[in-house]
């Protein structure tokens, strides 16, 4: 899968490549020691984060549906059942935004999508995000970006005990900088 991604993700994808991808599955990771899920809730996790945007290999909007019929063609291959690869599915449709979690795996990959928002990252993962928003017009400027960043982070939260512990300060102090950008714009 990594390099079907690596292959076939575009390169304008500044955001939305290999390494998000890789971030994630690093994310499940930290946020399911904590959350103690089991070894085979992991391995459901895991997939599905492997494959939460693989959709941007075909089209842009609506990636998520995209990223749910290449599960369906690929899982068969690898022997995962029809209830595993809904299971799967439903991980990569909640991480489509505005983000609905409904149980605990739910709300690992929801956080783990999003984590850099709570991180020192967050200003050049943003800046990765705006350029690619930009390329695809979805954005024009650095003003409309930041508004853009404030009202999500402002209605975002996270939804693990975990995340909420350990992110939500420094996603705080994101936002912080975040309005002193708009407040003060060069």
């Amino acid at each position: 899968m990594l390099r079907f991604l690596e292959e076939k993700l575009a390169e304008n994808l500044y955001y939305h490549d290999l390494g998000h991808t890789l971030e994630v599955l690093n994310n499940i990771s930290e946020i399911s020691r904590y959350e103690k899920v089991t070894k085979y809730e992991l391995v459901l996790l895991k997939t599905a984060a492997l494959l939460h945007d693989s959709g941007f290999t075909l089209k842009y909007q609506d990636h998520e549906s995209e990223s749910q019929k290449l599960a369906r063609e690929i899982l068969p291959q690898f022997n995962y059942t029809h209830v595993e690869i809904n299971t799967i599915c439903n991980l990569i449709e909640v991480t489509r935004i505005p983000q609905k979690p409904t149980n605990l795996m739910e709300r690992i990959i929801s956080d783990a999508d999003l984590l850099y928002l709570g991180t020192d990252r967050f200003v050049d993962t943003a800046e990765k995000l705006f350029q690619e928003l930009k390329f695809y017009s979805l954005v024009s400027t650095r003003m409309q970006w930041n508004k853009i960043q404030r009202d999500f982070l402002n209605v975002h939260h996270f939804h693990t005990e975990y995340c909420i512990e350990n992110y939500n300060l420094p996603k705080a102090e994101n936002l912080q900088k975040v309005i002193e950008e708009l407040n003060n714009p060069n």
